[in-house]
């Protein structure tokens, strides 16, 4: 009885005698399909999940004009990280007890523009640009390819023993293929920027350049505009108004937008952001 008991099967194949246990290379497949469902469900659940936390936002501030960010340290605009740039050498300045002038002032008493860390200028953008590009590009390629055995030294009869029937000596060979291309492109751009912002002195570097930040908002009904501006410029530039242009600024970062109602009219749907970059046709 033992061995008996031990040459039968036992579990699943048991109770189903006509089933036959599932090869490795089924389970296999089984296993990458639920890793593939497994991903997208993710992916979807992820992309809902964030389209569902701006939605909570927004149904929060239903009837509301979207709140003004908190005033905070202009710095922390572009990262909490000091710039580090290759300096020449520090001058030393002579000063001289006799003299009322002072290196780098435009006044005899007090130098009004802004030199150190808080200090704060104004930016003045102006900005007029116009760019128009037209490309256009064409691509044509003909291939032809012609092949026959029309005599071969008496034994072209003889082919039909080791070819089909259906194939005719004279046209062994024939390929033909044609590719054609025809792409056209134009930007017609105009943008027009009259602004004046504010902005705060963060650092001082060792040659005495300025790096400066600042931030400004507008709440007009339910759209907020904001405006953001961050770079380095010479204290040479400055003029004796404490104005300086957005051209002379190294490094320029300027940011002009907005959110509200408006805007987000304006942007499509996650669900067709996610659709335009995911889909590759």
């Amino acid at each position: 009885m033992n061995q008996l008991d031990t040459a039968l099967p036992t579990g699943p194949a048991a109770a189903a005698p006509g089933r036959t246990r599932p090869t490795k290379t089924r389970l296999t497949k089984t296993r990458l399909t639920r890793t593939r469902l497994t991903k997208t469900a993710t992916i979807a659940v992820l992309a809902f999940t964030l389209g569902a936390c701006n939605a909570l936002t927004r149904l929060s501030q239903v009837g509301e004009a979207p709140p003004l960010t908190a005033i905070q340290n202009p710095a922390v605009l572009h990262g909490n990280q000091p710039i580090a740039m290759p300096m020449p050498p520090p001058l030393v300045v002579e000063r001289k007890p006799n003299s009322l002038w002072r290196p780098g002032s435009r006044a005899f008493l007090k130098d009004q523009r802004a030199s150190d860390v808080g200090d704060i200028l104004t930016v003045v953008i102006e900005i007029k640009d116009d760019a128009s590009i037209s490309n256009s590009t064409s691509r044509s390629r003909t291939a032809g390819e012609d092949a026959s055995a029309a005599s071969i030294l008496g034994y072209e009869a003889s082919l039909a023993q080791f070819l089909p029937s259906a194939i005719n000596p004279t046209k062994l060979i024939d390929l033909d293929s044609s590719s054609l291309t025809e792409g056209a492109g134009s930007v017609n751009r105009g943008e027009t920027i009259n602004l004046r912002i504010a902005a705060l002195v963060t650092q001082v570097l060792p040659n005495g350049n300025l790096v400066i930040a600042g931030r400004q908002e507008i709440r007009v009904n339910f759209e907020i505009r904001e405006l953001q501006v961050a770079g380095l410029i010479r204290p040479e530039d400055i003029t004796s108004s404490n104005t300086i242009n957005y051209d002379q600024i190294a490094e320029a970062r300027i940011v002009y937008g907005g959110r509200g109602q408006i805007s987000d009219v304006q942007q499509p749907r996650y669900g067709q952001q996610i659709y335009d970059i995911i889909w590759p046709f």
